[in-house]
């Protein structure tokens, strides 16, 4: 009997990473999520958002690296850890991250900027200018990428509904071969039964 309680404990041991990262990074998360939904407060509202953000991130990370972490032992043990510290409320790593790191980069002008200068969205200037339109997002993108580079764009999205409207085409004949005519079809009257072994 002692040594099954033995054994037991050392399963339990190796294992700890297993057990305790789902209720520490999933569970607990979780239930604190929902607490603060239903408080007035915005650190608790800031805290598991970007405790979530965070936990995306990391879980990218394993995703894409997973090959590289396999070499890493310690790695269980080291994601317990980073979590334990972004989820305690000793602790509050993940508000302390939001406060050190994304406030300040998110707030910085300088980024935002850059940010809105990678791709053009159509806005309005002010409350009295009507939206841009696709003309004038047609234009801008030619003034930043050359006429050869919209045309290209073009060109691609032309080949792209040729090669839709082929198919289409190609869908029709085989729903006339099996009796089925669409100009016939009215589209109230359309009855998937009778389409049912066309595709």
């Amino acid at each position: 009997m002692g040594s099954g309680n033995n054994n037991f404990l050392q399963v339990v041991l190796k294992n700890f990473d297993v057990l305790a990262l789902p209720l520490v990074a999933l569970v607990y998360p979780l239930y604190a999520s929902i607490r603060a939904i239903e408080t007035k407060s915005r650190t608790d509202d800031q805290q598991w958002l970007t405790y979530w953000v965070l936990y995306s991130l990391i879980t990218l990370f394993e995703l894409t690296f997973a090959k590289l972490i396999e070499w890493f032992p310690i790695w269980p043990y080291a994601k317990l850890i980073l979590t334990c510290w972004l989820v305690l409320p000793h602790f509050n790593g993940a508000a302390y991250v939001y406060k050190h790191f994304v406030r300040p980069f998110y707030m910085n002008p300088q980024i935002q900027i850059q940010t809105s200068q990678m791709w053009y969205i159509p806005r309005k200037k002010n409350i009295f200018n009507k939206p841009d339109d696709i003309l004038t997002a047609a234009e801008k993108y030619i003034e930043e990428h050359g006429t050869e580079e919209f045309e290209r764009i073009i060109t691609k999205c032309l080949a792209f509904f040729s090669t839709l409207e082929s198919s289409l085409r190609l869908w029709n004949i085989g729903a006339v071969s099996k009796g089925v005519f669409m100009k016939d079809v009215k589209p109230k009257e359309f009855d998937l039964e009778k389409t049912k072994g066309m595709g």
